[in-house]
C-alpha cells in the first residue's frame, strides 16, 4: 500500500488546525461560536487558495524560473479578486447579521481593503514559510547526497587508476605496431584509449561538454561493433546547435549499456541502437532506443536495473525541477527520453 503524500498530510494538519484557531481561537474571547464558525467557514477557502496559488504556482513557475513579470501580473489579480471577495462576504453577509453598524462604512475603503489584505497574507505567509524552510533543508540534503555520491565515485575512479601512464603508453606502443600490421585492430586500440582517457580523466569534472559525452559513447559503440559486427546498427543522430551544451559525465553510458545488455545481445537476428539528441531554444532532449525481441516482463533488469535507477537518482540531484524522464515500451523497441532545461 502506497504512504499518503506527505505533501497533502501536511496540508491537511495545517489547515485544520487554521479552521479551528478562526472558530474557537477567536470565539473564546467573545463566547460568539456561531459568528466565529460563519468567518472560519469564510476565510478558508479564500486564504487557501492564495496561499496554494503563491507556493505551488506563482512562485515555482514564474518567479523560480525568473519570469517576475508574469508572477506579478498573476499574484496581483489573484489578490484583488480575493481581496473583493473578501469584502463583498463580508458587508453582504457577515455585516447585516453580526456587525450591522460595520455597514456604515463603504464597501471599497481604504481602511478595510488593508485590514482584509493583511488578514488574507498573514496566513498565506505562514504557509509559505513552512515551504521554505522545507525547500531550504532539502536543498542542504540534496547536496550532502551530492557530495557523498561525487566522493563515492571519485573513490571508485581512484581504484580503477592503476597507473594510467602505464596503460595509455602500452595503448600507444600496440596502437603503433598494429598500424603496420592491422589496421583495423589499431582502430579498436584507439577507440579503447580515448574510451578510457574520458573514465580517468575527463569524467572527474562536474559537467562536461555534451559534444564529448557523445564522443565518449561512440567510442564504446566502436567497441561494440566489433563484437557484434553486422548483427548491430547503431546511429548517434544531432538536430540543432549543441556545441556550448554542458551534462554531467557519465550520465548516459548506463543507458546505452542496457541497449546492448537487454537487447541487442539478446536478439537472434540484427538489432539497432539510436541515438538522438535535439537542441530547442530552452531545453535540450536525448532520445536512446533500441531493438527488442519480445516483449519485456514485469521486473525485467531492463526496467528497474541499477543502471537506470542510478541515472535516475543522478537526474534529480544534479537537475532538480528541471528535467523530465520518460520511458516508453514498444511492441519490439525500447525507448528512453531525457529533457534537460538550458540555463538562460
Amino acid at each position: 500500500m502506497q504512504k499518503p503524500n506527505r505533501g497533502i498530510i501536511f496540508n491537511l494538519i495545517f489547515w485544520l488546525l487554521y479552521f479551528l484557531y478562526e472558530w474557537f481561537g477567536l470565539a473564546a474571547l467573545s463566547g460568539d461560536y456561531r459568528l466565529y464558525f460563519v468567518n472560519a467557514c469564510m476565510a478558508l477557502p479564500l486564504s487557501f487558495i492564495i496561499s496554494y496559488l503563491t507556493v505551488h504556482v506563482f512562485i515555482k513557475k514564474f518567479y523560480n524560473k525568473g519570469e517576475r513579470l508574469k508572477f506579478w501580473f498573476f499574484q496581483i489579480t489573484v489578490t484583488l479578486i480575493l481581496l473583493l471577495i473578501r469584502r463583498n462576504i463580508n458587508y453582504y453577509i457577515i455585516y447585516p447579521e453580526f456587525y450591522p453598524a460595520a455597514q456604515k462604512i463603504p464597501l471599497l475603503s481604504f481602511g478595510k481593503l488593508i485590514v482584509e489584505l493583511v488578514n488574507l497574507y498573514l496566513i498565506a505567509g505562514v504557509y509559505a514559510l513552512f515551504y521554505f524552510v522545507q525547500a531550504w533543508y532539502e536543498e542542504k540534503q540534496r547536496a550532502q547526497s551530492l557530495l557523498q555520491q561525487k566522493t563515492m565515485a571519485e573513490l571508485e575512479l581512484l581504484k580503477s587508476q592503476v597507473q594510467p601512464h602505464f596503460i595509455f603508453n602500452a595503448l600507444n606502443n600496440i596502437y603503433s605496431t598494429a598500424l603496420k600490421t592491422s589496421p583495423e585492430t589499431a582502430k579498436l586500440v584507439a577507440h579503447l584509449s580515448s574510451f578510457l582517457n574520458y573514465n580517468l580523466y575527463e569524467a572527474k569534472q562536474p559537467f562536461v561538454l555534451l559534444t564529448s559525452e557523445l564522443a565518449y559513447l561512440k567510442h564504446y559503440i566502436e567497441l561494440q561493433k566489433n563484437r557484434y559486427g553486422s548483427k548491430l546498427d547503431a546511429a548517434v543522430n544531432i538536430y540543432g546547435e549543441i556545441n556550448e551544451l554542458y551534462i554531467a559525465p557519465l550520465l548516459l553510458l548506463p543507458l546505452v549499456e542496457n541497449c546492448f545488455k537487454h537487447g541487442i545481445a539478446n536478439s537472434i537476428s540484427p538489432g539497432w541502437i539510436r541515438i538522438d539528441v535535439v537542441r530547442q531554444e530552452d531545453q535540450f532532449s536525448i532520445k536512446i532506443e533500441n531493438s527488442v525481441e519480445g516483449k519485456i516482463e514485469p521486473g525485467d533488469p531492463k526496467n528497474d536495473g541499477i543502471g537506470i535507477k542510478n541515472v535516475q537518482q543522478r537526474l534529480q540531484l544534479i537537475y532538480p525541477d528541471t528535467h523530465e524522464w520518460k520511458m516508453v515500451e514498444g511492441l519490439h523497441s525500447y525507448l528512453v527520453i531525457i529533457k534537460i532545461m538550458v540555463s538562460k
